[in-house]
């Protein structure tokens, strides 16, 4: 696993974030320093995948990255059977997900694809996985997205969705973004690095608060849905169709 010092020198133009090679090259390193709790969510949420998934139907996850949640589901699961498709729009990513597949007992039953989120037909599904993805959509694409997600989960299938969320008090966001800035400087970044970072997601990473999450979950038919995780800026969701 490479080391994410991509923002480690100045640079004289900040280009808008992307998951290109280089991002791919360090991306465990960048997403362990840079989400707080990343891997109790993925272990949880693979737990939380096992239960509501039903023989039969599909698993998505849509903007999959590198796999770090699939190869989790894989060693929750053990030998029990299943249907994955998981989708993101980077091929350097998905690359890296074939890689990490090879000899791996199981992996045949994850299937790649390359694709927006958005263009990938939703059918049959009992889980779909969404983790710091829907953040990078234009905000009036999200309800339609979240919209097909529901109309997709067969009766008491699951929506499992992790985002970075900003408060609705001003007060209050920058106390979370202070204390999620202390969190990278205590895993090595620097504040010129955290900077430049910032600078480039501007454009790109746009979030919203846990409120407006909730009230689209909610036009979008849920009706059972809570936080189930919380670190000041960064939000996991459950929502269960019925």
């Amino acid at each position: 696993m490479g080391k994410d010092n991509i923002y480690s020198e100045k640079h004289n133009t900040i280009l808008p974030f992307e998951f290109n090679k280089k991002v791919v090259d360090v991306f465990d390193d960048m997403i362990h320093r840079s989400v707080p709790l990343y891997h109790e969510t993925i272990l949880r949420q693979s737990q939380l995948a096992e239960q509501f998934y039903q023989p039969g139907t599909t698993l998505y996850d849509l903007g999959c990255s590198n796999g770090n949640f699939g190869l989790k589901f894989l060693d929750t699961m053990g030998k029990k059977p299943f249907h994955m498709i998981a989708v993101d729009n980077s091929r350097p990513m998905l690359d890296t997900y074939a890689v990490r597949l090879e000899n791996r007992p199981m992996g045949e039953h994850i299937h790649l694809t390359l694709a927006n989120i958005q263009e990938v037909p939703l059918k049959n599904a009992s889980v779909v996985i969404i983790n710091l993805t829907l953040q990078f959509l234009p905000v009036h694409e999200r309800d339609g997205l979240i919209k097909s997600v529901f109309e997709s989960l067969s009766p008491s299938g699951v929506l499992l969705i992790t985002e970075k969320t900003r408060h609705e008090n001003i007060e209050m966001t920058e106390l979370f973004q202070n204390y999620y800035y202390r969190f990278k400087m205590e895993n090595g970044y620097s504040n010129l690095e955290i900077s430049q970072k910032r600078d480039a997601l501007e454009t790109v990473l746009i979030p919203e608060s846990v409120k407006a999450h909730l009230s689209r979950f909610s036009r979008a038919g849920f009706t059972t849905m809570d936080v189930w995780q919380k670190w000041f800026n960064f939000t996991s969701f459950i929502c269960i169709k019925h």
